[in-house]
């Protein structure tokens, strides 16, 4: 696919985990399990070779994250990214900002300035803003405040632009772009098939609809307010749920042998983390992504991939 092209010409190659290569299956069930832990292992080691052998002769990648106030959740989502750069012998710098009892338009002021310094800094390659920022302070006009080339959340306007005209010259947000990798590395065609997404944010929904179109499927897109999902969902090939809803997707919204690619995160009050589609698909999908282990993982696989092409881009 298109979307894969520049990371290929950074020397990454697009792993192929199809029934060659040790499929897995749901238990009790012949849906093939579309594990993201198990590529984003591959991604990161592609990141750690490339960086210890082609560009050797250059700085290690480093990525700075803006974490605002003391949200729980983000607090251990930046953990998890931290980590994984870790392993890829990349660098991170946190930046943190107290909320204190600072006016919305005072914490704004101050990611400004933050953001401002990081830009012109040259030893950082990539910005990200982690978010859910503290009510009342506004993200677009801070993530737009990102030079482009450093955002690796693909969320800048002229990123999205890019994604949304099919060049792929920019960066690309970072689930949408792990989701066609998890697609294409596990070799599920799209071209001419039909893809549903549940779900319009611009931070999955939007643009997994760009890159469906930049492969040629044939695209439908529900949200909360169409009146009834069933024959959008019935119809697809390729399902890819990401309406923040707890087990919105039931047997009755899809057709056998489906594709469901779940983004969905909710823990449950036991501590069970799972999706926006019921386990009851999986006994007539062909294959899903599983929750936890497969979307996620892969959004912060490409986030490393974006940092990487961020960084080598200056002697690429």
């Amino acid at each position: 696919m298109p979307f894969w092209k520049r990371a290929e010409s950074f020397g990454f190659r697009m792993p192929h985990l199809g029934s060659d290569n040790g499929q897995e299956f749901f238990p009790g069930t012949e849906c093939v399990k579309l594990s993201g832990t198990r590529l984003m292992q591959e991604l990161v080691q592609q990141c750690r070779e490339l960086a210890s052998s082609k560009y050797s002769g250059i700085p290690k990648p480093c990525l700075a994250v803006i974490l605002v106030g003391d949200h729980p959740a983000s607090e251990v989502y930046v953990a998890h990214k931290r980590k994984r750069f870790s392993e890829c012998g990349f660098e991170t710098r946190l930046i943190r900002i107290a909320e204190r009892e600072a006016t919305p338009a005072t914490i704004e002021g101050m990611i400004e300035a933050v953001i401002d310094d990081l830009n012109a800094d040259a030893s950082v390659d990539g910005i990200l803003m982690q978010l859910p920022l503290p009510d009342g302070i506004r993200s677009t006009p801070l993530l737009d405040r990102i030079l482009p080339a450093k955002d690796v959340d693909g969320f800048h306007v002229l990123n999205t632009g890019y994604l949304a005209s099919g060049r792929y010259s920019g960066l690309m947000p970072c689930t949408p772009f792990g989701i066609f990798t998890l697609l294409q590395s596990y070799g599920v065609p799209l071209e001419g098939r039909a893809v549903t997404v549940v779900g319009r944010s611009n931070i999955v929904g939007k643009p997994a609809a760009f890159m469906a179109l930049n492969a040629r499927a044939t695209l439908s897109v529900v949200h909360k307010i169409t009146k009834d999902i069933k024959p959008y969902t019935r119809m697809a090939d390729v399902l890819i749920v990401g309406a923040g809803s707890h087990q919105l997707i039931r047997k009755e919204h899809v057709s056998p042998g489906v594709t469901i690619i779940d983004v969905g995160i909710h823990t449950t009050p036991s501590g069970k983390i799972e999706g926006d589609v019921h386990p009851e698909v999986l006994q007539i999908a062909s294959a899903a992504t599983p929750v936890p282990g497969g979307v996620g993982p892969m959004t912060i696989a490409m986030l490393c991939v974006n940092t990487a092409m961020a960084c080598w881009s200056k002697v690429h």
